[in-house]
C-alpha cells in the first residue's frame, strides 16, 4: 500500500506543535540547500554587536535611509 501526501499529512497533524515544527525544519533542509556556516572568526564580532544592541550603544539606521544614502553614493559617480 502506497503512502499518500494526505495520509502524511493527516499523521503529522496529529503531532505536537512542537513536533510539527521539527518536521517541518528537517522537510525544509531535504528541499534547499543548507545555510552556509559563517566562519569562525565571526563569532566574537557577532556577541559584540549584539551586546552593543542589547545595551542600548548601538546606533540603528532605518534600512530605508541607508539604502537612499547608497543610491546617492551610486548615482553620484
Amino acid at each position: 500500500m502506497s503512502t499518500t501526501l494526505d495520509d502524511v499529512t493527516e499523521q503529522a497533524l496529529k503531532l505536537t506543535p512542537e513536533e510539527r515544527a521539527e518536521l517541518i525544519e528537517r522537510l525544509a533542509d531535504t528541499v534547499r540547500p543548507a545555510q552556509p556556516l559563517l566562519h569562525p572568526s565571526w563569532g566574537p564580532e557577532l556577541a559584540r554587536r549584539v551586546a552593543e544592541l542589547d545595551a542600548g550603544d548601538a546606533e540603528l539606521i532605518p534600512a530605508e535611509q541607508v539604502f537612499a544614502e547608497m543610491r546617492q553614493i551610486i548615482n553620484a559617480r
